[in-house]
């Protein structure tokens, strides 16, 4: 099992950033995935959640309307588009798959947002 998080940089407040998970070595299509994020000396919070099959979203309330999950099952990937992006929002962040009592974390990529 594999989850491979790449698209993490420096980026100037307001400006953008997108995500991209991909993950190989399990049935991705019935998997629930989900984007965390952790600061240090922080716990890791969970950012936006997409689940398999009707593809429904949650939003933690501090991203509602400036970030966006999406999946594509036939690329084994979820991607999270992240615009208005603020200081508040520089953290490593993770992929997570889960399934049932399976849950598979990425390694994590950092986004810092600052000018």
């Amino acid at each position: 099992v594999q989850l491979v998080e790449s698209g993490g940089g420096l980026v100037q407040p307001g400006g953008s950033l997108r995500l991209s998970c991909a993950a190989s070595g399990f049935t991705f299509s019935r998997f629930a995935m989900s984007w965390f994020r952790q600061v240090p000396g922080k716990q890791r919070e969970l950012v936006a959640r997409i689940t398999s099959g009707r593809d429904s979203t949650d939003y933690a309330d501090s991203v509602k309307g400036r970030f966006t999950i999406s999946r594509d099952n036939a690329k084994n990937t979820v991607n999270l588009q992240m615009n208005s992006l603020k200081s508040d929002d520089t953290a490593v962040y993770y992929c997570r798959a889960n399934f049932d009592f399976l849950s598979y974390w990425g390694q994590g990529t950092q986004v810092t947002v600052s000018s």
